[in-house]
């Protein structure tokens, strides 16, 4: 599957629609741990890897409650609600500088995990759909790199 980045700067707010139910479904909240967990242990080897806590529990508890998050948008039970309340994911995110250039690097992280899943190429270009807008609420710093595949 070829997976367009939408192109992406500092203060966009675009509509993002919810992926589809289906995914969870489909690899179960195991699977969706997985595939957050996969992920996170690519950024940690990437350009990127101090946006993200250090080896151990405060990484593991990085991956379980983004996994908590990905599960409950997927339609799942609301465990990120449950420990974390609200999501507010931009407000989360605003103690690290996430650039055009840092959204690129996760984008192509999830990438590659998402193309080692049993979902189906419609599934995957749902959740792709959902991250790649949701990633760009996440931008929270400029940087001089303009960012479009």
């Amino acid at each position: 599957m070829k997976y367009t980045i939408t192109e992406a700067s500092f203060g966009q707010r675009p509509k993002v629609q919810l992926p589809n139910p289906k995914i969870l479904e489909t690899l179960g909240e195991e699977g969706m741990r997985n595939l957050v967990s996969n992920h996170y242990d690519l950024l940690a080897q990437s350009e990127i890897k101090n946006l993200f806590p250090p080896a151990g529990k405060p990484f593991e508890m990085a991956k379980k409650h983004s996994a908590d998050f990905f599960i409950q948008i997927c339609g799942g039970p609301r465990y990120f609600d449950m420990s974390r309340g609200a999501p507010r994911m931009v407000a989360r995110h605003s103690p690290f500088k996430i650039t055009a250039k840092a959204r690129l690097v996760w984008l192509e992280n999830y990438a590659k995990v998402l193309d080692e899943t049993v979902l189906t190429e419609e599934l995957k270009e749902s959740f792709w759909k959902y991250i790649d807008i949701f990633s760009i609420w996440m931008i929270n710093s400029i940087d001089n790199e303009s960012v479009r595949s």
